[in-house]
């Protein structure tokens, strides 16, 4: 199943919050569901829960990064 990686733009604040919950083995539903309507965005179809990567290094500019499995014949 291919994946597609997204980023969210997000807050130091939040994203210290999501990972935190990552770590304790939880989700941090928000986020997840928001990288599941971005792969919608880019027109492709969610095979599954986006599951998350992890965060990018910044101290203003921080992503959240989740794989979303999508189905293969959605994908270019």
């Amino acid at each position: 199943m291919p994946l597609l990686r997204i980023q969210l733009d997000s807050d130091p604040a939040t994203a210290r919050r999501v990972l935190l919950l990552h770590r304790c083995g939880r989700i941090h539903h928000e986020s997840r569901e928001a990288a599941r309507e971005q792969a919608w965005r880019q027109g492709r179809t969610p095979a599954g829960d986006p599951f998350f990567v992890g965060v990018t290094n910044g101290r203003r500019h921080v992503r959240l990064l989740y794989d979303v499995p999508v189905h293969p014949d959605t994908v270019p």
